[in-house]
């Protein structure tokens, strides 16, 4: 009487189809890493237009609540924890390391961090940037924000 089933060596992969296989994972690694890192930097970006966009919200309340007059200093945002607990973080991922760093009194000198423009004679006065001159991933200037 014949049994069904198999028999021994016909059943599992070839040595062929495992190294197609291989291959095919190796394609699909090639182009999805590249598009991984690419998600990583615009989603830096983004935190840092976010950080902005809080940090120029923080300005507008201390401007409302003192009667029109801008901080002398970025950092006083934070005594108190009233209007910002702590300076967050700029990122500008490709050019700086993170950092929450301010320069205050001048425009932006491509260090790091922000840039605030403390200077009361200047109509800008007021004014803070991301602390990078280069461009971001939509070929924008950081500054420009």
């Amino acid at each position: 009487m014949r049994t069904k089933g198999r028999t021994w060596g016909t059943s599992g992969f070839t040595l062929i189809e495992l190294m197609i296989v291989v291959a095919i994972i190796g394609i699909l690694a090639a182009i999805a890493i590249p598009k991984f890192a690419s998600l990583i930097r615009k989603a830096s970006e983004g935190a840092s237009k976010g950080n902005l966009g809080a940090i120029r919200s923080a300005l507008s309340i201390y401007y409302g609540d003192v009667e029109g007059v801008y901080p002398t200093a970025m950092e006083n945002l934070t005594v108190g924890g009233k209007y910002l607990s702590v300076v967050p973080v700029a990122k500008a991922p490709n050019y700086h390391n993170d950092s929450s760093s301010i320069l205050n009194g001048s425009a932006p000198d491509d260090v790091a961090g922000w840039a605030y423009l403390n200077v009361e004679t200047n109509a800008n006065f007021g004014t803070v940037w991301v602390n990078c001159t280069h461009t971001d991933t939509k070929s924008s200037t950081w500054t420009a924000y």
